[in-house]
C-alpha cells in the first residue's frame, strides 16, 4: 500500500515524498483514513513507528480541506505533548508535512521567553502544539484562544498521566468546545487503566487501533543484560564506548544529579559527553541534542525526560545505566533505537539493587531479556542488594512533587510560582509505581 492509496491531498503527497517516505506503517495505514472520516480514535503503537505523523497528516488534511472563509484565523487544532522535547518534534511534523498548505503552525512551552509566543498567537495560527503549563500561561494572559477547537490530539497520553498533568488537561478540556463538538484523539505508546478511564470521559464512540500487543519493544531493538556491580558501571561503560568504537550513545540514568555525574566522568575518561534533564535551560537542552545529532557529542546522558520526544535518526545504542522505577518507561528509553524499521542495541546495566526492577520490566515485557557477564566486571556475590535511593534526597525521605510539577513550564525554578488568580499552582497527583506506592521519578 502507498501512501496514493489514503486519500491524501496532493499537497500532502508531494510533502511526503521530499521526505523520502513511500509506504505509511501499519499504525499510519490504521489510524489516517479513520481520523480523516472525523471519528474519535484511542491509537496505540510501539514508540518509533511513525504514530506521529498518523494523527499530523489527517490533521491537516481535514484543515485544510475546509477553510474559514471569513479571513480571521481562529485556532483549529490543538496537539498537547507532555515534554518540550516531543512538543518541538511534533511541531516540525507539522511544519513538514504542511509546507504547501495554507495553514500557520505554532510551538509554544516553556523553558523559553513567553514574549515570542505571544506575538505569533497574535498574528493567528491554525494549529497549536503545546505543553500544557505554557498553555495555561497563555490562557491566563488572554493570548490564546481555545474557544473553537475543532481537532484535539493528546500525545503520548500516558506519559501525561504520570507526570501529573491530569488537573491541567482537565483545565485545558473546560477552555475548549463540549466534547461532541471536536473531534479527540488520544494516541500512546502504552495502554493503563488510567489511559482507559481518560479515553472513556474524553472520546465519543472512538475507533481503537492498535498495531502490536500492548507495552511491547520494536522487534528490530536487540536487547541485553550485563549484570556488573553498581560501583563499576561507570568503568564497564567507557569500556564498552571505547572498545566497541561506539560513536553515539544514548544513556540513561534514573535521576538529574546522576545525569550530570555520569557526563563528568565520562569526559575524564576522554569522552565527550553532555547531560540533559529538567533542571537544564531549554537553550542548554536544545545544543546539547545537536551536538549529539551532529557526531559532536559521543555520549547523550539523559533522564527520563529524554524518553519521549527524541527523534534521532539512526541511533544505533541505548545504554540504562541505571533501571527506571517504572516498567513502562523501559519500553520508552530503548525506543529511542530501531526507529522506522532500523536496527538498534538495547543494553542494560543492571546490579544486584535492581534486580526487582528488572523482574517487573520482564513481566511487563512477557520475555526474559538475555544475560551475559562480561570478563573481568563479574559482580561480587558477596555484595547484598540495598534499597535504590529516589533522586538526591537521600534513604528514607519522600520525594517532593516538584521535579515533574513544572516540567514544560516557564517557571522551572520556582516550584510554587502563583498561576492565574489563584496564586498557586495546582497540586500534581503523585505517580503510582506497579508496587502500589505513592513516588514521583527525578527527572
Amino acid at each position: 500500500m502507498s501512501f496514493d492509496t489514503l486519500g491524501l491531498s496532493a499537497e500532502l503527497l508531494r510533502a511526503i515524498s521530499e521526505q523520502g517516505y513511500n509506504e505509511p506503517t501499519p499504525i499510519q495505514r490504521k489510524a489516517i483514513p479513520v481520523i480523516m472520516q472525523g471519528k474519535d480514535v484511542m491509537a496505540g503503537a510501539q514508540t518509533g513507528t511513525g504514530k506521529t505523523a498518523g494523527f499530523t497528516l489527517p490533521l491537516l488534511q481535514r484543515l485544510s480541506t475546509n477553510p474559514i472563509k471569513n479571513g480571521c484565523r481562529p485556532l483549529r487544532a490543538l496537539v498537547l505533548t507532555p515534554t518540550r522535547e516531543l512538543a518541538a518534534q511534533v511541531g516540525d511534523s507539522v511544519k513538514t508535512y504542511g509546507r504547501h498548505l495554507p495553514l500557520q503552525s505554532a510551538v509554544v512551552f516553556g523553558g523559553v521567553k513567553i514574549n515570542p509566543q505571544i506575538d505569533k498567537l497574535r498574528r493567528g495560527v491554525d494549529i497549536l502544539v503545546a505543553t500544557p503549563g505554557r498553555l495555561l500561561d497563555h490562557a491566563n494572559q488572554k493570548t490564546v484562544d481555545l474557544s473553537q477547537v475543532e481537532i484535539l490530539v493528546l500525545d503520548e497520553a500516558d506519559r501525561m498521566l504520570d507526570m501529573g498533568f491530569i488537573h491541567d488537561i482537565r483545565k485545558v478540556l473546560a477552555l475548549m468546545p463540549a466534547n461532541g463538538a471536536r473531534q479527540n484523539l488520544l494516541f500512546s505508546a502504552t495502554f493503563s487503566a488510567e489511559i482507559k478511564q481518560l479515553a472513556g470521559r474524553l472520546l465519543n464512540n472512538p475507533e481503537l487501533i492498535e498495531v502490536a500487543r500492548r507495552n511491547t519493544t520494536a522487534e528490530k531493538i536487540a536487547q541485553i543484560v550485563h549484570p556488573v556491580d553498581k560501583n563499576r558501571k561507570r568503568e564497564l561503560l567507557s569500556h564498552m564506548i571505547g572498545s566497541n568504537n561506539w560513536r553515539q550513545v544514548l544513556v540513561f540514568t534514573r535521576t538529574k544529579h546522576g545525569a550530570n555525574r555520569l557526563a563528568q566522568q565520562l569526559e575524564k575518561d576522554g569522552l565527550s559527553a553532555a547531560a540533559i534533564h529538567g533542571n537544564k535551560s531549554q537553550g542548554a537542552r536544545t545544543r546539547a541534542l545537536a551536538a549529539f545529532k551532529r557526531g559532536e557529542v559521543r555520549v547523550l546522558v539523559a533522564t527520563d525526560i529524554a524518553a519521549r520526544g527524541l527523534d534521532i535518526d539512526q541511533l544505533p545504542h541505548v545504554v540504562n545505566f541505571e533501571l527506571p522505577n517504572v516498567p513502562e518507561d523501559y519500553v520508552h528509553r530503548i525506543g529511542r533505537t530501531g526507529r522506522a524499521g532500523n536496527k538498534g542495541e538495547a543494553i542494560s546495566l543492571v546490579c544486584v539493587d535492581e534486580l526487582k526492577l528488572m523482574r517487573d520490566i520482564e513481566q511487563l515485557l512477557k520475555r526474559e531479556i538475555p544475560r551475559v557477564v562480561l570478563e573481568g566486571y563479574e559482580p561480587d556475590p558477596s555484595i547484598r542488594a540495598e534499597p535504590i535511593q529516589q533522586g538526591r534526597f537521600g534513604k528514607g525521605q519522600p520525594r517532593t512533587q516538584n521535579a515533574t510539577h513544572n516540567r514544560g513550564r516557564s517557571s522551572a525554578k520556582r516550584p510554587f510560582a502563583s498561576r492565574g488568580k489563584s496564586g498557586n499552582a495546582p497540586a500534581r497527583q503523585q505517580r503510582r509505581t506497579r508496587s502500589g506506592r505513592n513516588q514521583v521519578k527525578a527527572a
